[in-house]
């Protein structure tokens, strides 16, 4: 362009000037496109002079439309553009400007369904010092250990080394402790600051799903201005912060300005009004989810409550947990650094993303399958002496029960969890058609995505003959579909897929859509609130009478002489139906995951709860008594303690030389 102008505009308007005012105004203006229609041409002589519309589609204020003229000379054999900057948007000029006022609305905020906070605008305070003002650090360094927590040595850590002038961040306090220990604040070389900033309740409600805000990533720069921002904001960048953004911040309004050297206003260019920011109200309860956090600890694993007649989701937790305020204040680079090197990787959600073989929980589909397409009934006999050679005594595989479990029925086997009934069934369903139980797992939820929309999920992965033979290249052998129908083998699935399934074996067959948003308030007349409803998505594969069966066999877990899970409910005033899974995990040394997943009350249900726990044992040993604790905490109960097997392994303290 800068190779059109004529001799004297290039004497007027060096390159990098020229290039700098048309970058400069449309960066100002939030141009995304530009484009010019060729309006008229008028010659006299060697003058010109092209009348052209020019068309800008903005970020922020909308689509701009003007015409402007473009003088022309002829100079020897070729013309030259007289340029100014009013070929850029009239009225610029040689020396005028655009000026951008942005409106930017205050970020919603994320409710529980019960209109609790999870998620606000709030003050965040951060306790610096200024080492060249100290003048007594022990003192110093002991009120900052009361202030935050920290060890002194941490504390002298985080300022060592800092030139003496600097204020140099320890710490995010809450505001409540500035209130507590102001005569603290006043100890020469400390000095506190506040800003305005998102702030998380009581250290994290839920922290995987409302995920947490930070400056826009520089990869998302562009897309982000292309919207109307700024540049500077904070943004969601997971959980639902990031989901719902749109929501949460708003829409952006703007005031272009065409401006004099003096700064004075010359015109009004453009105006689009902000559109508020609405907030989200969750379908978690927070003090369900705070209880049900306390239950897991940090432990890793995860828990799913969910309402069995809608996919909502009450209560998900991860562990280990993290503190999402620990990415919004200055003060907690430490905690951020940790929280991202920690080797048990506390920012995935293990709910949603972790994919585990279920073990035994899986029976509840083989089951169907025998019920459905295996010709078998509750009533079909099996016999159990403590292990099974289907698959010729060279693969002896065992029952958990060592001694066995003699004559079994189908249905009892369901309840007892007999390993050797199910490779029979695993093994005669696979000899049937080697698709029948891949085929009944998909329809029950498992190893296929949830269609959760909100946060993200691993789809797990139902292995059968085709898949085995694109991954592997091999031909799909009867001993996997034996491993299949015990849970084991190449089987994945997620927690929440687990959840999902038995609410829909708790409501009579219908799988929903799990869900965390309940709706999102209003944003004026233009935006009214939008409520989300229960999504059926499929049935499962199961005649009714047979569902009966399999909710009868998984009451039983929970009060049947031959329950699994029986001595784990004893004395339980909620009635309980489940299934325990004790899913063997890579390595040879590590301990089995330990799963429960259950309905209650089993005889009118309203919740699906699954707890699994990684490497932590059976499931009767771990995750039942857990489940049990999420119940009640669920109906108000107090929380039966845990036996003294199911308590968290304490983590191992280093050893010195």
């Amino acid at each position: 362009m800068y190779g059109l102008l004529s001799p004297p505009s290039r004497t007027a308007v060096d390159l990098d000037t020229f290039v700098h005012r048309y970058q400069a105004a449309l960066q100002t203006a939030t141009v995304l496109t530009l484009t010019t229609d060729l309006q008229a041409v008028l010659q006299e002589g060697t003058h010109a002079q092209a009348t052209y519309q020019i068309t800008w589609e903005t970020g922020l204020v909308g689509t701009l439309i003007t015409e402007t003229v473009m003088p022309l000379s002829l100079y020897g054999d070729r013309w030259g553009v007289e340029w100014s900057g009013n070929l850029i948007w009239p009225g610029l000029g040689d020396n005028n400007y655009f000026y951008m006022e942005y409106q930017i609305p205050a970020r919603a905020n994320i409710y529980d369904r019960n209109g609790l906070a999870l998620a606000t605008k709030g003050t965040i305070v951060t306790v610096g010092v200024v080492p060249g003002e100290i003048q007594d650090e022990a003192e110093v360094v002991s009120a900052l250990t009361v202030l935050t927590g920290l060890p002194s040595e941490e504390v002298r850590s985080r300022y060592a080394g800092r030139p003496a002038d600097w204020w140099t961040p320890i710490a995010d306090i809450p505001v409540q402790t500035t209130v507590q220990h102001a005569d603290l604040l006043d100890i020469p070389g400390i000095e506190a600051r506040q800003k305005e900033g998102r702030t998380y309740w009581d250290g994290g409600v839920a922290p995987h799903i409302v995920g947490w805000v930070a400056p826009i990533p520089a990869e998302e720069l562009k897309a982000y201005r292309a919207q109307g921002y700024r540049g500077d904001e904070w943004v969601g960048v997971a959980g639902l912060e990031k989901w719902g953004e749109p929501y949460l911040a708003g829409r952006h309004g703007g005031t272009l300005y065409l401006m004099d050297p003096t700064g004075q206003v010359i015109s009004i260019v453009a105006h689009r009004d902000a559109v508020p920011s609405r907030p989200i109200h969750t379908t978690i309860d927070r003090n369900l989810q705070e209880k049900v956090q306390q239950i897991l600890g940090d432990r890793r694993g995860a828990i799913v409550v969910m309402d069995v007649h809608t996919g909502a989701i009450l209560a998900m937790a991860s562990g280990p947990s993290f503190d999402p305020n620990a990415f919004v204040g200055p003060g907690s680079e430490p905690e951020r650094i940790a929280i991202l090197t920690d080797p048990d990787r506390p920012l995935l959600n293990r709910a949603t993303q972790g994919g585990y073989p279920c073990g035994s929980v899986f029976k509840i589909v083989t089951m169907a399958a025998a019920l459905e397409a295996g010709g078998m009934t509750p009533t079909t006999s099996f016999y159990c002496p403590g292990y099974w050679e289907g698959l010729g005594p060279a693969y002896r595989k065992t029952c958990w029960k060592a001694d066995g479990h003699g004559n079994i029925t189908l249905k009892d086997a369901l309840t007892a969890s007999c390993d050797v009934t199910f490779y029979e069934v695993g093994l005669r369903l696979d000899t049937t058609d080697p698709n029948i139980l891949p085929t009944f797992g998909r329809a029950f939820g498992l190893g296929v995505p949830t269609g959760l929309q909100e946060i993200p999920e691993f789809p797990g992965l139902m292995p059968d003959p085709e898949w085995k033979q694109a991954t592997y290249g091999e031909g799909w052998w009867p001993g996997d579909g034996v491993n299949l129908a015990i849970g084991q083998g190449y089987l994945l699935v997620t927690p929440l897929q687990v959840a999902r399934m038995m609410a829909a074996v708790a409501n009579g067959g219908t799988l929903y859509r799990p869900y965390v948003v309940a709706r999102i308030g209003a944003g004026g007349e233009e935006a009214p609130e939008v409520v989300f409803q229960p999504e059926a998505t499929g049935n499962l594969p199961i005649s009714p009478e047979h569902l009966q069966v399999i909710q009868e066999a998984l009451a039983g877990v929970t009060t049947s002489p031959i329950g699994t899970a029986t001595h784990r409910f004893v004395g339980m005033s909620i009635p309980v139906a489940g299934k325990t899974g004790t899913a063997q995990a890579p390595g040879a040394e590590s301990l089995p995951h330990s799963w429960f997943a259950a309905y209650a009350p089993a005889d009118d249900p309203e919740i699906a709860v699954v707890v699994m726990v990684e490497n932590a044992g059976e499931g009767s040993t771990v995750a039942a008594p857990m489940v049990r604790q999420v119940v009640e905490a669920y109906y108000g109960l107090p929380l039966t303690p845990l036996p003294p097997e199911a308590q968290p392994t304490p983590t191992p303290m280093p050893v010195g030389p």
